[in-house]
Formats: structure tokens, sequence, C-alpha cells
């Protein structure tokens, strides 16, 4: 428990992602024990970070509650004190990394959906961001209150997660996903459940969990979800994932786009059959990047002034814009508008980890922690999602034991890759980096050797002051 005498203080690193800055702070301070705390926030962007601070002041407010609230762009200024720090970074941004990240590969034939998890598009992702997160790890070990804990929401998520424990035992990290928590409730709504009476056990690694029990009021409900995948039912979506369940006998956690590219099956040169059936939307990250550009004036505005802005009017100028992007992207975004009008607790984990380190309420969580004899048939020391419980004492990962052999060998495609990028930052290896190119499953099923080496080095090349020194040289 937090001394009275001593204010606690939360930071918020990257804050000037000001919608999740907002999800975040209005859980945070729902919580009476939280809600006269200092919440510091952190970003590179001075306008974001204004702006994310007046909305601060709009969320406490709604609330009825009176925090500290602060804002630097100096990330050390910001984390003095904390006891607690939530990262949402994104080293480099839509323009010029992540275009970066699809148009170069894209011309060697390479096509992606999101990139940022794994893939070329992952493993860049990965190389720009683990330095930056870890010269902040530095500063954490210098600055901030004894036993604090790094809660990170950064994608990669397994990398990081992986990268960040290797390299400080004084400050632990943990990743967070909302990926469980949400398919969770999507598979409630397909079934026509309520999700407060959903019992299931999820483990593996972030992206790649699978539901090893999915019940209600002691019923497998798993017969009921392969019904919906053999009479195709499933939402057009999610064809990917009841895919996944009719041949693994599970159901993954992560979206259908996301999990089409961390495995060889579906995106293919010259298989727009396979793009078609699946329904998989190609570039659909970068889509979405080009919606929120759209959308952002109106958010702004609304952000500003609540009540100002019309969603059905940002709904049909999305539409006409004719960007290429998944319908419900497009849906989501002009949603935001109305969503921004009340505070209402989100499905994320941060604040309710908090809550229970703070108060002792003990709580189960899904969290990303390094394979401490945690899953029998994956690496020790890798990256892995598994339940965790939250009390005073922290964040306890609970043991999983063996997972089925189709699902652990299946994540151990995604774990190579994800230690080769580790071990390439941490020993400062550029041929790593060739090789976790050459073992990506979407990678390696798509180009020849000379051509994974000729992208990367000119990923590498594009990316320029983004990546660390010596993959420069």
């Amino acid at each position: 428990m937090i001394p009275s005498s001593q204010r606690l203080k939360i930071t918020l690193i990257g804050a000037g992602s000001t919608v999740f800055t907002r999800n975040l702070l209005g859980d945070i301070l729902a919580y009476p024990e939280l809600a006269g705390a200092e919440i510091a926030l952190h970003d590179i962007d001075p306008h974001r970070l204004k702006l994310s601070r007046q909305v601060a002041h709009r969320v406490a407010d709604a609330l009825g509650v009176q925090p500290r609230i602060t804002a630097s762009t100096d990330r050390r200024t910001a984390l003095e004190g904390a006891r607690f720090v939530l990262s949402t970074i994104q080293v480099g941004g839509y323009r010029p990394a992540t275009v970066t990240d699809f148009e170069i590969p894209k011309k060697y034939g390479l096509e992606q959906t999101i990139g940022d998890t794994l893939g070329i598009g992952g493993i860049m992702r990965g190389l720009r961001t683990i330095p930056v997160m870890l010269e902040m790890l530095r500063d954490m070990e210098e600055v901030c209150a004894p036993g604090a804990v790094h809660l990170n929401y950064v994608n990669p998520m397994a990398m990081i997660t992986w990268a960040l424990n290797r390299a400080s035992t004084r400050i632990p990290t943990i990743g967070l996903c909302h990926s469980v928590q949400q398919t969770a409730q999507e598979l409630a709504h397909d079934l026509g459940l309520p999700v407060e009476e959903i019992d299931y056990r999820c483990a593996g690694i972030n992206h790649m969990s699978f539901y090893l029990r999915f019940e209600h009021r002691g019923e497998d409900l798993y017969p009921r979800l392969r019904e919906i995948h053999r009479e195709g039912r499933m939402p057009a979506w999610n064809r990917v994932r009841y895919e996944m369940l009719a041949q693994l006998g599970h159901f993954p956690t992560e979206s259908s786009e996301h999990f089409s590219e961390y495995v060889p099956w579906f995106i293919k040169q010259g298989r727009q059959d396979l793009l078609e059936k699946f329904n998989i939307p190609l570039d659909e990250y970068p889509g979405r990047c080009q919606v929120h550009e759209q959308a952002w004036p109106w958010i702004e505005r609304e952000l500003q002034s609540p009540g100002s802005q019309d969603s059905a009017a940002l709904l049909a100028t999305l539409r006409a814009a004719g960007i290429t992007v998944m319908p419900r992207s497009i849906d989501d975004a002009a949603g935001l508008i109305d969503g921004l009008r009340e505070v209402r607790r989100s499905v994320e984990y941060g604040s309710s980890i908090i809550h229970s380190i703070v108060t002792g309420q003990p709580r189960v969580i899904n969290g990303n922690v390094l394979n401490d004899r945690l899953i029998d048939n994956l690496p020790e020391g890798c990256a892995v999602e598994v339940p965790c419980l939250v009390d005073h004492n922290g964040v306890q990962p609970t043991r999983v034991g063996r997972l089925p052999v189709q699902l652990a060998t299946l994540m151990r495609t995604n774990v190579n890759v994800q230690e080769l990028v580790v071990e390439a930052i941490l020993n400062q290896r550029r041929d790593h980096v060739y090789h976790a190119a050459m073992l990506d499953p979407l990678t390696s099923a798509t180009l020849d050797l000379a051509q994974i080496r000729a992208m990367v080095d000119e990923l590498l090349q594009a990316h320029g002051d983004l990546m660390p020194d010596w993959l420069r040289a």
C-alpha cells in the first residue's frame, strides 16, 4: 500500500495517443483509491501533449475527482518518482515508418495486412522501438519510485516484453493486450450469450494465444462454435480464426486480419482466391492510418468541445473518401465521436492492475511475461501470455503446463522470429535480422534468400535515423 502521506504517481509515456490516453485515465480515475493520484503525461509532440492534458482534466471533471495532472516533453521529468508507468508509443509513426514497412516489401512481392507484431513489418518495428524503450527503462531505474512497474501496450508486444525483461531485473515489464478479453466478447456475441457469463482459460504467446477452455455455466461452448463454422454463420471479417478453430481444435485470440500474416497459409502470391475466400484485407493497417488521418480533425474538435461533431457526417465523409479498408474500420473511426461524449470503463487491464497492487484486491488478468516454467512446451525465457494473479504482491503469473502440441509447435514458429530480433538488438547482431526474416513464416513462404537479404538491407537504409547506430553501418 502506498503511504497516505505519499501521493501515488502514474506516468503515461506516449500520452499523445489522446483517445487511448483518455480511455486509460477514465479507467484509472474511476477507482476512488486512485482518483487522487498524480497523473504525469509525456509525449514528444507538444501539441498532442497539450490536447491530452486538456482531455485529462475533462475526464477528471466528468468523474468528479481531483488528481494532480502534469505534462512534460521531458521523459525523465515525467518518470521521476513514478510507481506505475504505462507505455503507448509508436516510433516513426505512420509516416514515414509504417509506409516504409509496407511499400518496400511490396516491391518484392511480399504483402501484409497489419505488420506490427510479426513478419517483416513487425521485425522492423521491433528494431526501431526496443532501443528507445531500453533507454526509457534505464531512466526508470534511475528516477522512478522503488518497486516501479512498467505496463507496456506497445507492439511488437512479445519482442518488447522479452527484450526489456532480459535487460532489466529491477523494473518488471508486463505486456498488456486486449485481444483475449475482446475476442471473448466477440465470441459471446456470435453465440448470443452475455460475456460476463463466459468462463475461459487462455494461454500462449501474444496475438497467438488460444482458449484452452471456453464455457457457459459448465457447458463446453466449443461444439457450438464449430457448428457456426460448419454452417458458415461466422462474421465475414472473422473467417480466418474460425478456420483455425476447425483445423487446430481451439480458437485463437488475435483478429483474423492479424492472424493471417503470422502463418504461411492465407496470403500467397497469385492466390486471390484465398484472399476472397477468407476475406483477408491487404494493407489494412495503412488503410486504418489513412482513415484516422481523415477523422482526426473531427476527433480533435470533439475532444476540445464535446458534442460539437456529427458522427453521421464523419461516417459519410470517410465512406466517400474511397480508402481501401475493412468497413468496420470506418465504422469504428466514426463511432469514436459518440464514444467520446461519456467516460466509460474500457476492457484494458492497466487500471485494474494498478488498483490491485495498491489496494490488494485480487484479480486475474492475462498478461505477457517471461516463460519461467509456465508453459512446458514453449522455450524457457520467451515471452508468453498467461493468466496472472494480481494483488499486493504484484503480477504473479500462473503455471499452465503443456499446451496441446499442435498449438505449441505453431507458436514456436513465431517465437523463433521473436528470439532472433531480441538477440539481434541485445547483442547488436545485424546477421540475426536477416535470420529473423528468413525464418518468418510469411516472408519465407513468399521470397527466396537473395530477395530477403536485399529487402532487409533496403528497409534498414530507408529507416535511417530511426534505427540504432549499429544497424546504420
